[in-house]
């Protein structure tokens, strides 16, 4: 009896040895991490990301087949873990960041230019020049919820820019050929209410949301202003700002179209590139009224504030592209001038301001700068990067 029970003894124990091993060798394989610091960078001629990490600046996965990505974008899930990319050839990607793997994907329009994700996370939708309209899908399978046609009064389709997101199921987007305004509701289900606001302006071109959700403001290529919509307020219809700011100016030629949706908010005033000029205006937040113009280096692309709002970085379009300028808001002085490389198109700062990342598509390279000591503290290898997206995205109105 005694011989038998030690027998057991011992078959137990080295179960629990056998047990404990493989709970040791299943914990070294799977590194199990959250997705708060985490991204991508955009490869735009290879069609494909990588995922990023931002704590130890490291690249940890490469996930290709994503089309052409030549003007991409991305939103992410609620909790961070998938990404969703906007290709320009109309294919909508769902990447699982944590796998590094492409978990769904269509082929949605011949031709788009960006997309959103509503508030509570269920529905994507997706601007498009061709056909020209929106499209909108349900967020777990990629399936088509709603197909909006953007039919002009001569019964044409009209390009659509400026998609964002807004507070209580909304999406709100401009059409570029009629001048217009349009806003989804999505509130009472899958069919959505559609409100149109006419002659906004001539060829609205990008559009942004304040952090707030309350006011969307759409850039016009076609004359110097803008057409802001409230929100808050949508009987009172879309009002003009900044009307005529070049009034008298000629425009020089425009290589890149300012982004909007990389506009600056930093203390009590916005920073937003002006078309066709070396000028950031400066606009006071509560009125919406220009008070200063900043020259600088060249056409403002993006116009982007550090997250405490203390500096404002630019890029800027061809020819002029190799260099990147830091305003102090304080003083709304440049106090410093980088010149990183060929073709500067994105930066993209962490959470709390303390790296701001930079792509150099021409170098294939991008370079993570430290904005207390305005040095590089690493570059990371990248084919022909573009935008640069980071998780932190997810829970802000309008990214």
């Amino acid at each position: 009896m005694t011989a038998h029970l030690g027998k057991m003894v011992r078959v137990w124990s080295l179960l629990v040895l056998l047990t404990a091993a493989v709970i040791s060798h299943a914990g070294a394989s799977q590194v199990l991490r959250g997705t708060g610091d985490l991204g991508l960078i955009i490869e735009r001629a290879s069609g494909s990301v990588v995922i990023i990490e931002t704590t130890g600046q490291t690249k940890l996965g490469r996930v290709e087949g994503l089309g052409d990505l030549s003007h991409a974008s991305a939103v992410f899930s609620r909790d961070g873990r998938f990404a969703y990319i906007f290709g320009r050839d109309g294919g909508l990607t769902k990447v699982d960041l944590l796998r590094a793997e492409i978990a769904a994907r269509v082929i949605q329009s011949g031709n788009s230019i960006g997309g959103a994700i509503s508030q509570d996370g269920r529905l994507i939708a997706v601007s498009n020049y061709k056909p020209g309209g929106v499209r909108v899908f349900d967020a777990e399978n990629l399936k088509m919820v709603a197909d909006i046609p953007a039919t002009m009064k001569d019964g044409t389709l009209s390009k659509v820019v400026g998609l964002v997101d807004a507070p209580g199921q909304k999406f709100v987007f401009s059409l570029w050929d009629a001048g217009e305004i349009w806003l989804l509701d999505f509130q009472a289900g899958p069919e959505p209410a559609l409100s149109k606001y006419r002659n906004v302006g001539r060829n609205p071109y990008d559009a942004l949301i304040t952090s707030d959700g309350r006011y969307y403001v759409a850039g016009l290529f076609g004359e110097d202003g803008l057409a802001k919509l409230d929100l808050w307020n949508m009987d009172a219809g879309v009002s003009r700002i900044l009307d005529g700011y070049g009034r008298g100016e000629e425009k020089l030629p425009v290589y890149k179209m300012p982004h909007l949706e990389g506009w600056a908010r930093a203390g009590d005033y916005l920073f937003l590139p002006a078309v066709g000029r070396h000028e950031l205006l400066v606009v006071d937040a509560s009125t919406w009224r220009e008070v200063q113009r900043i020259p600088v280096h060249g056409q403002p692309v993006f116009a982007v504030a550090r997250p405490d709002g203390r500096q404002i970085w630019v890029n800027f379009a061809h020819p002029r592209n190799d260099t990147v300028q830091v305003i102090d808001v304080p003083s709304m002085t440049i106090v410093k001038t980088y010149t990183p490389g060929k073709a500067v198109l994105h930066m993209e700062f962490t959470p709390r301001g303390e790296q701001v990342w930079i792509s150099v598509r021409d170098d294939d390279r991008v370079d993570v700068y430290d904005t207390r000591t305005m040095e590089v503290t690493q570059s990371l290898r990248a084919e022909k990067p573009s935008g640069i997206f980071l998780t932190a995205r997810a829970g802000r109105t309008g990214l």
